[in-house]
């Protein structure tokens, strides 16, 4: 990568790193300090906890419209200020009604969709999908250190504490943003980084996709509902709040590792659809486990939850990789924005749904209630086709062929490895999808030449 290329990756990733840190690191004590809030009741407390997710899921795309028309730093500015202005709101909250406005406020923030495209402007193509890894790679390490961070941060500060510090954490975004990544000469909507809206109804028609986007709406589904009555599960076992930090740090990084060799396996090998399916089964046993037993075992409980965070991971870090290799030629962008929005839908309904849950029925029925839900996603899981393993190709169309479109792409499709060729002439450009494994790279040079 040139300087310029390490500052954006180093930059955009720490930002959202900085964002997702805020967001979710009041998920393991929302449902233990904000008891104490006047109108606090069970549904309300899963509300908060999921709020963010509605305004995430209904502003991600049209803060990608908008980054287009007025620029990407204007866009990710105006959403960490919104942020920030939510953080507020919800530490000076008395109430529980000021700290569900104060995250959908947060969530109202969305940027995600902003930052990837100015990721793709300020790098170069064949850079691209290391430094969209790099971004995906802090987005996890920012889940595992929230669930550290939240416990412990707010045993001193209580959870207005917590919410101030997630407004730091969002102005320090701004100076990273205004100081730190560099501004792009020109924004240049990238396919395979922004939404284009006539794909739309193409990626909502797909079969495939539409089972994934329904995955990561029960993944995240499950995890929020999940945490909406976890931390209330550890104190019935007398593990006091202040320690809940030495649960979660352990479990999560015994988790991460021990998914490693299931992702090698499923890469390597070519074993992703099985691995997929192994991980959504872990799911659901271990939540349907947690929900049933009846032992006050504290040790059970870690365990189970082990298994449900290691396969948490896996399949955090295999679906976008499944929309990557399934999404056509020049739509993984619009593919990957409609997943995000499932996966902010997601979160809103399980910390809805949990919440209401717990309040009417206990803590066993939303965990017994999240292992169906998972058994269902295995069900509809079952009938995907195995992924080609494939990745994405962008090359220029020389001018001679932009009248030749048709013959030029029938050359790129005879290349060994070119799976699919999308021609897009406004851009001058050629979206492929390409096995790496068996790209011939000499008749490609050969077929552009």
């Amino acid at each position: 990568m040139t300087t310029g290329e390490r500052r954006a990756v180093s930059g955009l990733a720490g930002l959202y790193a900085l964002r997702m840190l805020g967001l979710f690191m009041v998920l393991p004590v929302l449902s233990i300090y904000s008891a104490d809030l006047a109108g606090a009741s069970p549904a309300l407390i899963g509300m908060a906890i999921g709020g963010y997710g509605l305004t995430q899921a209904l502003l991600q795309i049209p803060f990608g419209f908008l980054s287009d028309k007025v620029g990407r730093k204007a866009v990710i500015v105006g959403g960490l200020i919104l942020f920030i202005i939510g953080s507020i709101v919800a530490a000076m909250s008395e109430s529980i009604y000021g700290v569900i406005i104060g995250r959908c406020l947060q969530g109202s923030g969305a940027i995600a969709s902003s930052i990837m495209a100015l990721l793709s402007d300020l790098t170069r193509e064949q850079m691209r999908t290391k430094a969209m890894a790099v971004v995906g790679m802090s987005i996890g390490l920012s889940f595992s250190v929230a669930l550290v961070l939240g416990p412990v941060i707010s045993q001193p500060f209580g959870l207005a504490g917590l919410f101030w510090f997630t407004a730091v954490l969002a102005t320090l975004g701004l100076l990273v943003i205004w100081k730190w990544v560099p501004t792009p000469q020109l924004y240049a909507p990238q396919r395979e980084a922004t939404v284009q809206t006539a794909q739309l109804s193409d990626i909502l028609k797909h079969p495939e996709l539409l089972r994934l986007d329904l995955g990561i709406l029960i993944l995240h589904l499950i995890m929020t509902a999940t945490f909406v009555v976890i931390p209330l599960r550890l104190l019935e076992l007398d593990m006091l709040a202040r320690d809940h930090w030495m649960v979660y740090l352990p479990i999560m990084v015994l988790s991460f590792l021990a998914m490693v060799p299931f992702i090698i396996v499923a890469e390597k090998k070519r074993k992703m659809k099985p691995i997929f399916l192994l991980a959504i089964s872990l799911v659901a046993l271990s939540q349907l486990l947690m929900g049933l037993m009846t032992s006050d075992s504290l040790t059970a409980l870690l365990a189970l939850m082990f298994m449900y965070f290691m396969a948490f991971n896996l399949l955090e870090a295999s679906l976008p990789s499944l929309i990557s290799k399934i999404a056509p030629a020049g739509q993984k962008g619009t593919a990957m924005g409609v997943y995000s929005s499932s996966q902010f839908f997601g979160a809103f309904i399980g910390g809805a749904l949990g919440g209401w849950m717990y309040g009417a029925m206990g803590i066993d029925a939303v965990l017994i209630m999240c292992g169906v839900l998972a058994i269902i996603w295995a069900v509809a899981a079952m009938g995907m086709q195995p992924p080609k393993h494939l990745t994405g190709k962008v090359v220029d169309v020389p001018e001679t062929e932009l009248n030749k479109a048709d013959d030029f792409s029938a050359r790129l499709l005879a290349v060994p490895g070119v799976e699919e060729v999308v021609i897009v002439l406004d851009e001058k450009a050629a979206y492929m999808k390409v096995d790496k494994n068996s790209l011939d790279e000499q008749a490609l040079a050969t077929a552009l030449a």
